[in-house]
């Protein structure tokens, strides 16, 4: 057995010696036997046989050849083929990052699979419903006598909207009809097949489980470069991930970080202007930014973060200006919070939010020097200091963007000492300290400013 083992690893390395086997790899699996297994199944063997670790490499014209089939996979709506159009989009969506063994698809050469995505999360939030279910007595007016109805076993919810009805049927009929009902029905196939999704609480879960893929995938895509504006532009596309964000205290948590991550990573490209002509859609701009404003205050610090940093990249497009100045109270008080919370990632979106707003919007940088607690939780920043020095640098550009307002000029000065200090003790940032006495005290505004600057003299 070890001469047959050894002859055919000879043959493979061109009679070399065999190499040690990879840690983890199943028996066999680093000789010809992978080599018939990736042609069994089509897998593309061009991957650098130098990089260790499992991998799994997709054919390069596989999308080309089943982008139909795997858009109406998404759209059949039977267990078995969408299940196999996720599991094929994950592979084709996902890379690790520096992997060169393998190139995702982008979304433009499957043309028409992000609203089949899109349609697999809404389908999941249509029959979304609370976790604890009561049992409550209605009248059922639409298919009362038929074996299926599509309205469950009786089953709703607390706070569902009531069918309006005639008062033609009574809990009681309903009860009486479901008693006689009991008897074998010839539509009996419906429930036990396999293909189909069924409203029970099994397949509520299995129709959760495949819209948590679906957003997955989405996901993936808003990575790609490629992707970018095709996803910026869907209204579609935006109007449920914000729908899902402002679901979240209910909706599933992967789901809502799912999408709040694709609407960070797509946050530059993003015009609230498209969400103005409400009808026949739901969210407006205005309530797109409640959304978001939702999650700066939500318990969850990763989700806190991810708005923040999506706030910092909204007001990069001078567009959406308009839609954030009715929330900017709340937006400068809920960031300089953030950066009170220990954790380098709070600070870092915070701070990277405000320098973006602050070298933008000129009523930031009116608003932010009299917030409470920014200046010196920004010093306290550039003390300790931040583990990315990147941050350091943009919380003392934001200290040099509100003292060029002469408005603030009063207000900064009670921190000339605190400055004077980090000038003379941190020499990476010297020279904007310099910059900001020099801002501070050489062209004073008022008589008290000119008594008490005395760095620009």
């Amino acid at each position: 057995m070890q001469k047959r083992d050894q002859s055919k690893l000879g043959g493979a390395s061109g009679g070399s010696a065999a190499p040690a086997a990879k840690r983890g790899r199943p028996f066999g699996s680093g000789t010809n036997s992978a080599a018939a297994v990736a042609a069994a199944v089509g897998i593309d063997s061009a991957a650098p046989s130098t990089l260790l670790g499992p991998s799994l490499q997709v054919h390069s014209a596989f999308a080309e050849q089943n982008n139909k089939r795997i858009v109406l996979a998404l759209q059949s709506g039977l267990k078995s083929e969408l299940t196999w159009a996720l599991n094929a989009l994950t592979l084709l969506s996902f890379k690790e990052k520096d992997d060169v063994r393998k190139d995702a698809t982008p979304l433009a050469k499957i043309p028409g699979v992000l609203d089949a995505l899109l349609q697999v999360v809404d389908d999941w939030r249509e029959i979304a419903l609370p976790r604890v279910l009561t049992k409550t007595p209605r009248v059922r007016l639409l298919g009362m006598n038929t074996a299926v109805t599509g309205f469950g076993n009786g089953y709703e919810t607390g706070d569902s909207v009531p069918h309006p009805g005639s008062g033609s049927g009574s809990p009681k009929d309903e009860v009486s009809t479901q008693k006689t009902t009991t008897k074998p029905r010839p539509s009996g196939w419906w429930y036990e097949e396999d293909g189909l999704f069924n409203l029970d609480e099994e397949g509520r879960a299995e129709k959760q489980l495949c819209a948590v893929a679906a957003s997955n995938i989405i996901r993936n895509f808003s990575f790609m470069a490629d992707n970018e504006i095709a996803m910026s532009q869907s209204r579609h596309c935006l109007e449920t991930m914000f729908q899902c964000l402002e679901d979240h205290i209910t909706e599933d948590e992967e789901l809502v970080t799912n999408a709040l991550e694709t609407i960070m990573n797509l946050g530059p490209l993003i015009d609230l202007r498209m969400f103005l002509p409400a009808k026949p859609f739901i969210m407006t701009s205005k309530r797109v930014v409640q959304v978001i404003m939702a999650m700066l205050g939500s318990p969850v610090k990763a989700w806190q973060c991810a708005a923040a940093e999506l706030l910092g990249r909204l007001i990069l497009n001078p567009d959406n200006e308009t839609f954030l100045q009715s929330f900017a109270p709340q937006i400068y008080r809920r960031l300089v919070d953030m950066m009170s919370i220990p954790s380098a990632d709070a600070q870092a979106a915070a701070i990277g939010a405000l320098y973006n707003f602050a070298e933008i919007n000129l009523d930031c940088r009116l608003k932010l020097a009299s917030e409470r607690w920014a200046i010196d939780r920004l010093l306290k920043v550039i003390r300790t200091p931040h583990p990315v020095p990147e941050i350091c640098r943009k919380a003392t550009l934001i200290l040099e963007n509100l003292v060029l307002e002469p408005q603030n000029k009063p207000l900064l000065l009670a921190y000339e000492n605190a400055f004077a200090d980090m000038l003379l003790s941190d020499g990476r940032y010297s020279d904007t300290f310099a910059r900001i006495l020099f801002e501070l005290t050489s062209r004073p505004s008022s008589k008290v400013a000119s008594a008490r600057g005395i760095w620009g003299m």
